[in-house]
């Protein structure tokens, strides 16, 4: 049986546009109440920019067998236990008789700031992993296949993420992939990383400029962290579990 992509690059463009109009909506929002957020928070804090991805990866699971299952989105069923602290919140968690089929982050960057955003989206992506691998380990979910844990990332393209930039290391040196590369650059090692390193079963990195609000581009970094190469895997995932009833 093939796989069904669900028209996803329709999709992922439509969700770009999403992204961009709604953290505009978010912003003159709060202009227009008069609290208005420093700098780039003013168009994150409306918490809904990356719904359409969401919505992307529901009608993925929907349509590759698992239409029956508990999707879950709502805040309050959000929440899978940990290892190394009591609990994490996910942003998307698939239940299916009493199973954990799939746990997926969706995450986003924009300028201006993006150097301690990257060390701190680095450091989250790889504590969240290790912690959900050691906890399933441990039967913390019961004893089950291995869930589909999912890691997708839009970043801004503009010339702050995609310029060179340079690194201080007194005492060693750097590994050379990471010498003189772009903040875009280094998400997609930290991405290829992520899934070589088993902590995710697929990550994404995609790049969108601010201007995509009307026209939803968006590019891939490299064909192991393509979008494509995301929603294959997981519909993949899906299929798999579908079919064991």
């Amino acid at each position: 049986m093939a796989l069904e992509l669900v028209d996803y690059e329709r999709k992922a463009r439509d969700a770009v546009m999403a992204f961009w109009g709604n953290r505009e909506k978010a912003k003159q929002k709060q202009i227009e109440a008069g609290t208005v957020d420093q700098g780039e928070r003013a168009g994150v804090t409306g918490g809904k920019n990356m719904d359409g991805f969401i919505a992307l990866v529901i009608d993925l699971i929907k349509a590759n067998g698992l239409a029956h299952a508990s999707i879950h989105q709502k805040r309050a069923l959000l929440t899978l236990p940990g290892y190394f602290r009591p609990t994490k919140l996910w942003d998307l968690l698939v239940i299916h008789r009493g199973q954990l089929i799939a746990a997926i982050e969706l995450k986003s960057q924009v300028g201006p700031s993006f150097g301690n955003n990257f060390n701190n989206r680095t450091e989250e992506a790889i504590g969240t992993a290790h912690d959900l691998w050691t906890a399933y380990r441990e039967d913390a979910f019961g004893k089950h296949p291995r869930p589909f844990v999912g890691w997708l990332m839009m970043v801004e393209d503009e010339p702050r993420s995609s310029a060179p930039v340079r690194d201080a290391s007194p005492h060693f040196p750097v590994f050379p992939e990471f010498q003189g590369a772009s903040y875009q650059k280094r998400y997609d090692i930290l991405c290829q990383r992520l899934v070589k390193e088993q902590l995710y079963t697929s990550a994404s990195v995609i790049t969108s400029p601010r201007t995509a609000s009307d026209s939803g581009d968006y590019a891939d970094l490299s064909e192991m962290t393509s979008l494509k190469t995301f929603v294959t895997s997981l519909a993949g995932h899906i299929a798999s579990e579908a079919a064991r009833g």
